[in-house]
């Protein structure tokens, strides 16, 4: 069973282009860090909850391809080319692709358990207000996915379907 994942929060402020949103979670995962680092910053750590993974050269400014596995590559933010732009071995990953924004997850033991992850996520885009609902939505979706996956179930993207998706859109746009 999925653990229950803490909403996400976010802030707005004004940009060159428009709003820029910035996304923020906060887990507490009963895995240790080397296993949260190889679910998030290796090619076969992302397929089983968030995307494929094309393209990742695992070092500052590498290139970073992300294909999502929900939908059709035609859609416009299905895959995603881009720079690492931050990485710490164990510590910090993050990439800075089209459409996406910046995405960074950073990492730290619990404090109690060292089994245990703290995974701090950062999310950084431009856009409408809309965008901010559907980036909180599906973040909150793909930590169900992450939870799962770390648990030893990954994601069987042939059975996606946006019910939950609108589900949490609809919560998040209650909270606002």
């Amino acid at each position: 069973m999925t653990e229950a994942i803490p909403y996400g929060t976010s802030e707005t402020r004004a940009g060159d282009d428009g709003p820029v949103h910035v996304l923020h979670y906060v887990l507490h995962l009963p895995h240790p860090v080397v296993r949260v680092w190889a679910a998030v910053a290796t090619p076969e750590g992302l397929p089983q909850w968030l995307a494929a993974a094309d393209l990742l050269e695992p070092r500052l400014d590498g290139a970073v391809t992300l294909r999502w596995l929900n939908a059709d590559e035609s859609v416009d933010g299905a895959v995603v080319s881009g720079r690492v732009t931050a990485w710490d071995w164990e510590a910090v990953a993050e990439y800075t692709v089209a459409t996406h924004g910046r995405i960074r997850f950073h990492m730290e033991p619990a404090p109690a358990d060292s089994l245990a992850t703290v995974l701090r996520f950062t999310n950084e885009f431009s856009g409408p207000d809309g965008r901010r609902l559907d980036n909180l939505a599906g973040w909150h979706q793909h930590f169900e996915y992450l939870s799962d996956a770390l648990d030893g179930r990954p994601a069987d993207w042939s059975t996606w379907t946006p019910e939950r998706f609108e589900q949490l859109r609809a919560e998040y746009a209650a909270r606002a």
